[in-house]
């Protein structure tokens, strides 16, 4: 039976974080373990293979408005470890941040390899023992104070202190809860939007930088007072082969992951595509087209800030015949054009998901944690760090940042 202080499941970033830190305390010995072939897997494919280590938010304050849930909790814990001290960490690993100009930080070699590379090496040198391919079977209290973690091949573990880093693995939860841990129900977060519509699938590709994106979604509730929730959001958006995606999108799933899932992902979407102007400034440059370029076709004309293929569809969509020129086109008709720049509505009919960088709402009631230490208050000894945690950021390295700051609160819990 081997015996050691503080055994660590879960090798991503988390894990890893605080391993290192714990495991840099004086006579402190750290077990790592690993269910896959090779640690941070998550960490690789992160900002397409780039690494979005975090945000360049040196406000708690503000940094915490990015988290649709646990940014109360956060607020503390930002103001103990916050991405200023990502960046200083990392660069005492030898690896050097930039920003990109979304506020988006990525090693400066583009390569998330360089992030894996620092975490081994910086785990290798503090003295951690990592395990790979190694799956927990169940944990055991061991006497009053210790834990009996029991390996998949029988073999078993025992530890003072226990850190669950396993982010939104169902193994995970079952550890938790088999530790009285109850968890907040975890449903997806941070994925595009189908929309069957062919027409503007047609047109994958095409980016709008700012568009703003409205949820209309059903309420289960028979209040008809009650009957709808709106949601907003401003930002990127990006058409695709399946409807859309982007920023302004991905913070909306966010936003609403919970609503979404209980309405099965079937809701309605409007799209302001022009949200700088005013539905008054819009109609008064249409008609400004219709007075100065009478001539001309509409659908080679377009008097706002979109691309002419997506105009060309707007148009469609507000249903005007493209082949009219300008001196030729209805008041009616610019209104119509008018409503579908500015409230474009569209049939949310699923979800998509969002490259392979998965994130989760819900996990561990945050209640149930001492965010002080990461500690349990329900389980001595026993630790929390990452997603499997109830919090989730919105895309550009809100959720890695989470993973860095409860990781090094665990590791002082920890050695405390």
């Amino acid at each position: 039976m081997a015996i050691t202080e503080v055994v660590v499941i879960g090798g991503g970033a988390a894990g890893f974080f605080s391993a290192i830190h714990a495991a840099q305390a004086a006579h402190t010995q750290v077990i790592l373990l690993e269910a896959g072939r090779q640690p941070l897997a998550k960490v690789r494919i992160s900002g397409g293979g780039r690494c979005n280590v975090t945000h360049h938010c040196f406000e708690p304050s503000q940094l915490v408005q990015n988290y649709p849930r646990g940014g109360k909790a956060l607020r503390g814990a930002f103001s103990r470890f916050q991405p200023l001290d990502v960046v200083r960490w990392f660069n005492g690993e030898g690896v050097k941040l930039k920003t990109e100009s979304d506020g988006r930080m990525f090693p400066i070699t583009d390569d998330s390899e360089t992030i894996v590379e620092a975490l081994m090496f910086a785990a290798k040198k503090a003295g951690v023992f990592l395990r790979n391919n190694v799956l927990v079977q169940k944990i055991e209290r061991f006497g009053s104070s210790k834990f009996e973690v029991i390996l998949k091949n029988g073999e078993p573990l025992v530890c003072d202190r226990l850190l669950l880093a396993t982010g939104s693995s169902p193994s995970g939860y079952a550890i938790a809860r088999s530790l009285g841990h109850e968890l907040e129900s975890p449903v997806p977060s941070l994925f595009t939007f189908n929309i069957k519509d062919p027409k503007l699938n047609e047109l994958a590709g095409v980016s709008v930088n700012p568009a703003q994106v409205k949820l209309l979604i059903p309420s289960l509730s028979t209040d008809k007072k009650k009957s709808a929730r709106n949601l907003e959001q401003s930002g990127a958006l990006l058409i695709t082969h399946w409807g859309v995606s982007g920023p302004a999108v991905l913070k909306l799933s966010a936003w609403a992951a919970r609503e979404l899932h209980d309405c099965k992902y079937q809701a309605k979407l409007a799209i302001n595509w022009l949200p700088n102007l005013k539905a008054e400034e819009v109609k008064q440059m249409l008609l400004n087209a219709k007075t100065e370029q009478p001539k001309k076709f509409i659908s080679n004309y377009c008097p706002v800030d979109v691309s002419l293929r997506l105009w060309e569809y707007l148009l469609d969509k507000a249903e005007v015949e493209l082949e009219k020129r300008w001196a030729d086109i209805s008041h009616k008709s610019i209104q119509q054009i008018v409503n579908v720049l500015t409230a474009s509505e569209y049939a949310i009919a699923g979800k998509g998901a969002f490259k392979e960088e998965f994130v989760t709402c819900g996990g561990i009631r945050l209640q149930d944690v001492n965010f002080q230490t990461m500690e349990s208050k329900i389980c001595q000894g026993l630790f929390f760090a990452g997603e499997i945690l109830d919090i989730d950021g919105v895309t550009g390295g809100f959720n890695f940042q989470n993973a860095w700051t409860t990781a090094w609160i665990a590791a002082q819990g920890i050695i405390a």
